[in-house]
């Protein structure tokens, strides 16, 4: 009879009985290179040592390491749908696996985009892979570094939901003679870097609805909402100023409210699976009938979510802040501003750079309307004042002096005429230019 603790020793590793057999590997595990890192990007190194302790001496075939990315979504439908299995049991299994069911009515839809690929050897024995080919490792620590490359081209960001999931991870598989595999899987964060300073994202974004509130005969009154935001990108743990004007003309005592929503859209064979989910909101106070309230940059801060994905065939994630009226009885009013949550903070330079732009085009504008282009002399006085003003301003003298005998005309008289003639010309030409130097020498020179 085979003692129950021999039984428990040959579960464990898995070979034909033997009395002194024992589990001997005590740790199997990943350790990155920088641990406190949030996230890779495409084209970064990825380090790390695989970790091996093992109890007593222990014969090795190899020792094999795998990184591995992608994007896989997977639900079924129909009566006898099983429930939807987590997003580490997607990553763990196979494209080609079907998910189980109660019933074979169901339909499983299934999908797998592969962005990360690639596998390496740390050990491994000379020869084939026998009882006579192995390597000893003694008993103790021992650490295998490893280290690969991620792609140069776009990744996705690592994502999990309810019905997919976009990870990245290491395989490291220990293979021994006449003994069954051991592996450990540890996951690593990669991140696809989104700035949120690119025009697109820096523009504004408004909507406005109006709502009648009643059926038939029996209406109180519009509701009249309209909003908007500043620009369409963010980043988590920013405030988004909400400007609104909430107009309420119905009976009914309304609640204005904000709310952040994402929805993450799975897509397999040729159907789309839908989740959205409000993950952050805010509330204004009561607007009682007849009366309205204004929204002058009310905060709503966004929590820590994963960043916008679309830039993956199968799986989307989309943001939208909902401006909405609740109206007790009815349809509420909701207003949807599109949004976008990037990874890269506004840095407030472009904006600040339009605005001067566009004041600076503007007062250049009003310029180039201000000023002609030729100066224009001033119109002549004589045309302008009245023939009336003009005798009146014109005083007669009995006896003129010899300088009015010489004019011809009273010598007031003259000046008077003289005063409503208009000034000479513009011209950039200098009537008495001054003499220059070699000028000057000459005409000293003659005199």
């Amino acid at each position: 009879m085979i003692p129950i603790v021999d039984l428990i020793c040959k579960s464990l590793t898995g070979g034909e009985y033997k009395g002194k057999m024992v589990a001997k590997v005590k740790t199997l595990g990943i350790v990155f290179a920088d641990e406190q890192r949030s996230g890779y990007c495409s084209g970064e190194l990825v380090s790390g040592q695989v970790l091996v302790e093992l109890s007593e001496d222990m014969r090795v075939t190899a020792l094999r390491l795998v990184a591995r990315g992608c994007a896989r979504v997977n639900w079924s439908e129909g009566p006898g749908t099983a429930t939807t299995p987590s997003s580490a049991a997607m990553a763990t299994s196979s494209p080609s696996s079907s998910l189980s069911s109660s019933s074979s009515s169901s339909r499983s839809f299934r999908e797998e985009v592969e962005y990360v690929h690639s596998a390496q050897t740390l050990i491994e024995a000379p020869g084939e892979n026998s009882e006579e080919s192995f390597i000893a490792l003694h008993a103790g620590k021992h650490e295998f570094p490893f280290s690969f490359q991620l792609p140069q081209g776009p990744l996705v960001t690592s994502f999990s939901g309810k019905y997919g999931c976009i990870q990245y991870w290491v395989n490291a598989t220990l293979e021994r003679p006449s003994a069954p595999d051991q592996s450990v899987r540890r996951e690593f964060p990669v991140i696809s870097h989104m700035d949120v300073n690119t025009p697109t994202l820096l523009s504004p974004v408004s909507t406005n609805k109006e709502k009648m509130v009643g059926c038939w005969f029996f209406t109180s009154g519009p509701i009249a909402l309209s909003a908007r935001i500043e620009r369409k990108g963010y980043c988590n743990g920013e405030a988004i100023p909400i400007y609104a004007e909430i107009e309420n003309c119905s009976s009914r005592l309304i609640v204005p409210k904000a709310a952040i929503y994402q929805t993450v859209t799975c897509l397999a064979n040729g159907r789309t699976k839908t989740c959205k989910q409000m993950v952050a909101n805010v509330r204004g106070n009561h607007i009682g009938s007849g009366s309205m309230d204004t929204w002058n940059g009310k905060k709503l801060k966004i929590p820590p979510v994963t960043a916008s994905i679309l830039n993956c065939s199968i799986i989307t994630v989309e943001y939208s802040l909902a401006v909405y009226a609740h109206i007790p009885g009815a349809k509420k009013l909701k207003l949807e501003l599109p949004l976008v949550i990037g990874t890269i903070p506004y840095n407030g330079f472009g904006s600040r750079t339009a605005s001067v732009s566009s004041q600076f085009s503007m007062d250049m504008s009003w310029l180039s309307l201000a000023l002609p282009e030729q100066p224009e002399a001033p119109p002549n006085y004589a045309d302008v004042v009245s023939e009336e003003e003009f005798e009146r301003h014109a005083p007669s003298y009995s006896q003129p002096d010899d300088l009015e005998r010489e004019l011809g005309r009273p010598i007031f008289a003259y000046i008077q005429e003289f005063r409503f003639q208009p000034p000479p010309l513009y011209s950039e030409i200098d009537p008495h230019p001054t003499l220059t130097e070699e000028e000057q020498s000459r005409v000293a020179f003659v005199i």
